[in-house]
């Protein structure tokens, strides 16, 4: 089955086009003008990714992006426009995964599309999968679950993906952009600053603990190892 695109703006013709890029592509695509309507058509779809412009007649996107968080960890890629700097960051703290700025052009959007797309559906074998064991936390990969300590974290996918490549890598500083390559996908070219954002969400989950700032170069994950 292709993966479904559920694009939500009220500009008619900035959502026929990217339902013509992205029905090239192969995907199956929604459209929905309006809050309202992409509540319902999320609801009804249940898309694979959501494209979601801020400004939105009947419901903001930020009161749609709130609805889906509470619903699902389906992938949310925001629209903005470039004064709008405030709202890039309350959609990221929010449980967007990534923005992109008006105007854009179509074919970043769809390599966006196939980057997020692509993470989502490379699995590992089931044979693969491992838990990842530290002194105080505890990764399935299997489950798709993490814990600090004996609690359940509520981690988004891309939180997820973060910490448990964060984990792999216990006691090594990775750059934003060594992140962005293992988590978005070799083919993002967005900016650096929505590693950041997500793992300040990572941080408060964790207690202000274990993820460490390298200034000038990146992140580093360090707690005791379990053998």
């Amino acid at each position: 089955m292709p993966a479904k695109i559920l694009i939500v703006d009220d500009e008619d013709d900035i959502r026929e086009l990217l339902l013509a890029y992205l029905e090239k592509e192969g995907y199956q695509v929604i459209g929905a003008s309006d809050g309202e309507q992409a509540v319902r058509a999320a609801r009804e779809h249940t898309p694979d990714v959501v494209i979601l412009d801020i400004m939105l007649p009947k419901m903001s996107g930020l009161d749609v992006l709130s609805t889906l968080r509470r619903e699902s960890d389906v992938y949310v890629l925001m629209l903005t426009a470039k004064t709008e700097e405030i709202d890039k960051l309350v959609g990221l703290n929010m449980g967007a995964d990534d923005y992109l700025t008006k105007p854009f052009s179509p074919r970043e959007l769809v390599a966006r599309v196939n980057a997020a797309l692509r993470r989502l559906t490379q699995h590992t074998p089931d044979n693969e999968k491992r838990v990842l064991r530290t002194a105080h936390l505890r990764l399935d990969e299997g489950a798709h679950k993490a814990w600090l300590e004996d609690k359940p974290l509520e981690l988004t996918a891309i939180e997820f993906d973060l910490l448990q490549t964060l984990m792999i890598h216990n006691g090594q500083v990775l750059t934003r952009e060594q992140l962005l390559e293992h988590v978005w996908g070799t083919n993002y070219y967005g900016e650096t600053r929505v590693v950041d954002v997500h793992i300040g969400h990572i941080r408060k989950k964790l207690d202000e603990r274990f993820v460490e700032t390298v200034w000038g170069v990146g992140y580093r994950f360090e707690d005791e190892r379990v053998l």
